[in-house]
């Protein structure tokens, strides 16, 4: 039986603010994946320094670590198993080469690239969600390889949106487009993307980042990929596991509806958040206030009708 092997690295966040959110990203990516298959064997999830919520950390985002990381899914791979390699955090670029941010010496293509060639296994995805990360595409793209990144190209160094939606793709029902209760890479990029644009026009922005996939080994990423197009046959057939319990939803349709209400709210502040470098101060204070007022209050309404339901 194929078997999906996943390395999560949330590298340096920059501040605090930031932090919290590759962090809270970083988290839900490991439960979902635990909760779709991928047992602790094969998952490794690394983080810049643990935090209160990363129960399932393994040990610290350094280029030691993901080298041993790596190292052990060559040993244990097998060449049908797929590996995943999820990447969330800053990147930079010098406008020669990109950099993902770590603790310690920062990491770029060509050595992830020596690191994937070790494992034996046929198909690999690397996810690059940081800002900078468009380069990736060219210097990792292959034959079984699916590369995803944030940014078309290295001058996108805005602190991007892309790996918050990307995460929540997998427990999210309107991701999953088929409704075959499986979340591919494909139809993740796709709800990202979604996503980010969403994000952007609702605070009439425009938008910083622009994400690629290429999994045909052109290195020439594609920005609308398709399961019949040029990039996305292969992105549409790779998936983690199933995700129809990562999150599960009240069984309740009113109180189901309220916790979907509720999720949407909490993405909208992060959202907010994100872009808040290139926001007018003024809007966005405003903004984020009238946000956080309906999240509490959105919040309010669940615990009433949770606790009229508990007393029936």
């Amino acid at each position: 039986m194929l078997k999906a092997f996943l390395l999560i690295v949330v590298g340096l966040a920059g501040d605090p603010e930031h932090g919290e959110l590759f962090h809270k990203w970083g988290a839900a990516m490991a439960q979902a994946s635990a909760q779709v298959g991928v047992t602790p064997d094969r998952l490794v999830y690394l983080v810049d320094q643990k935090g209160e919520s990363d129960t399932l950390a393994t040990g610290r985002s350094t280029r030691e670590e993901i080298q041993k990381a790596l190292a052990g899914f060559a040993k244990a791979a097998a060449p049908d198993d797929v590996v995943y390699v999820v990447l969330l955090g800053h990147g930079s670029y010098n406008g020669q080469e990109p950099r993902f941010n770590l603790p310690g010496p920062d990491m770029g293509p060509a050595e992830f690239n020596t690191l994937l060639r070790q494992i034996p296994s046929r198909n690999a995805v690397f996810v690059n969600t940081a800002s900078s990360s468009g380069p990736f595409v060219e210097g990792l793209s292959g034959p079984g390889r699916t590369i995803i990144t944030a940014t078309r190209n290295g001058a996108e160094q805005f602190t991007t949106l892309f790996g918050g939606f990307f995460v929540e793709a997998f427990s999210s029902e309107s991701a999953d487009a088929d409704k075959n209760r499986r979340v591919s890479m494909l139809e993740a990029f796709l709800y990202a993307k979604g996503e980010v644009t969403r994000a952007y026009e609702r605070e009439g922005l425009l938008a910083t980042e622009h994400a690629l996939l290429d999994d045909n080994g052109d290195k020439e990423g594609s920005q609308d990929p398709s399961s019949t197009g040029a990039d996305g046959k292969l992105a549409a057939a790779l998936s983690i596991g199933s995700a129809a319990d990562a999150a599960p939803l009240p069984a309740d349709p009113k109180l189901r509806a309220l916790v979907l209400e509720r999720r949407d709210l909490e993405r909208r502040v992060e959202a907010l958040r994100l872009l808040k470098d290139g926001m007018d101060p003024a809007k966005y204070a405003s903004e984020l206030e009238r946000l956080v007022t309906e999240l509490a209050l959105k919040t309010r309404e669940i615990r009433i009708l949770e606790g009229a339901q508990n007393n029936e």
